[in-house]
């Protein structure tokens, strides 16, 4: 067991030794988890804003005011108002809006009277061209005039001596990110593809390198096994790829203001196991190709593509096919992505993230097992 551990750390020196002549290495595990951050964590901004709306108001009153007041306010509006019905055909047809509001002639009239059978009647017109687009739109403007429904039911009362007036509003309040702010919901995920992509690429050169620089037989000449060669040479590249995790977590907290409210040594073991897998995979890619362009070609394949795609990073699990969302529970990437996210926004435990660890654990060692198992330890392709 002594020699077992010295062999794996004298690999691991040998190994670092080379990572810190190799400039290009340096350079992709340090700038390339700064230029994820920024690309993503800034750039990327899945909430809507300042969408262009027309507003005819038909009804000329303080509550049809209040309303379209509630619209400008929100920010997801740049609200302009419209006077006839064929200067509003013309903003639409001309395509310059994304979206008409029409206020019934009787708004207010019908919101003191409260009548169900009667409502206020409220029209919008949306641009299907986009439909994500349109669909956030419409939520977006659900909630304009549930808000200001509230504020109706509000004023109602007070001239009413507390009398109930109006529906019952809706009040709802979104737990874990109560602002909807995406970038609470990309920033924890970026871990998962920092290291789906960073650890597989950089290992997958490894071995390759070896076999095309003939450094290779000279390794085999050693009495190193190979779960010795393997684990020595993984080491140094888990070491770097926790760094730059490291790095982004520091960077969602002062940066971002995103919270972590999990319990980071859970977020720290997670991190060291997925990390582990995916360096194993690239390791695997790299001892079964023994060729540095072809490595980084499968490296890009199986590093990014599932990371993107596979993971709910940006397409919902939920949402797709039942054949994808069973082959999704293959790629480490997903389960990874649901244990940052719930331990960055809520204080999932160890019972609640019980199978996603599994799933990456399971995953890490059979990454190693296939890597051992496929290291030739002879010069013959």
């Amino acid at each position: 067991m002594k020699l077992f551990f010295w062999r794996v750390i004298s690999i691991a020196a040998k190994e670092a030794k080379h990572i810190r002549r190799d400039p290009f290495t340096l350079a992709v595990s340090l700038i390339l988890p700064l230029v994820f951050v920024g690309f993503f964590g800034f750039v990327i901004d899945l909430d809507y804003k300042h969408m262009p709306l027309l507003v005819r108001d038909n009804d000329q009153s303080s509550y049809s005011r209040r309303l379209i007041q509630q619209a400008a306010s929100s920010g997801y509006f740049d609200v302009s108002p419209v006077h006839t019905p064929a200067q509003a055909e013309d903003k639409v047809l001309e395509n310059s809006t994304k979206a008409l509001l029409v206020i019934d002639t009787d708004f207010a009239k019908n919101v003191v009277r409260a009548d169900a059978t009667r409502p206020a009647k409220l029209q919008l017109l949306v641009d299907g061209s986009d439909n994500a687009q349109a669909a956030i739109l419409s939520n977006y403007m659900q909630g304009v005039v549930q808000a200001a429904q509230g504020v109706f039911v509000q004023r109602e009362n007070a001239a009413s001596d507390g009398a109930a007036a109006g529906a019952q509003a809706l009040r709802t309040r979104f737990l874990f990110n109560p602002e909807l702010n995406s970038r609470w919901f990309i920033v924890p995920a970026l871990s998962t593809i920092i290291i789906g992509f960073l650890a597989i690429i950089l290992t997958a050169l490894t071995v390759a390198k070896e076999w095309e620089n003939g450094s290779m037989e000279l390794l085999l000449s050693t009495p190193a096994s190979p779960l010795e060669i393997v684990l020595g040479k993984l080491l140094p590249y888990f070491a770097l790829t926790f760094f730059d995790v490291m790095v982004v977590f520091v960077l969602a907290l002062l940066v971002f203001q995103i919270p972590f409210l999990g319990n980071f040594l859970l977020y720290l073991a997670a991190c060291a196991i997925y990390i582990t897998g995916a360096a194993a995979l690239g390791l695997l890619i790299s001892v079964l190709t023994r060729q540095q362009q072809a490595a980084i070609q499968f490296g890009f394949a199986v590093g990014l593509l599932p990371s993107f795609i596979f993971s709910g990073f940006i397409f919902p699990i939920e949402n797709m096919p039942l054949f994808f969302r069973y082959l999704t529970a293959l790629f480490p990437q997903r389960w990874f992505l649901s244990i940052s996210r719930s331990l960055f926004l809520s204080e999932a435990g160890l019972s609640a993230l019980a199978w996603p660890l599994t799933a990456i654990t399971l995953f890490a060692l059979t990454m190693i097992f296939l890597a051992v198992k496929n290291f030739k330890t002879d010069v013959e392709p």
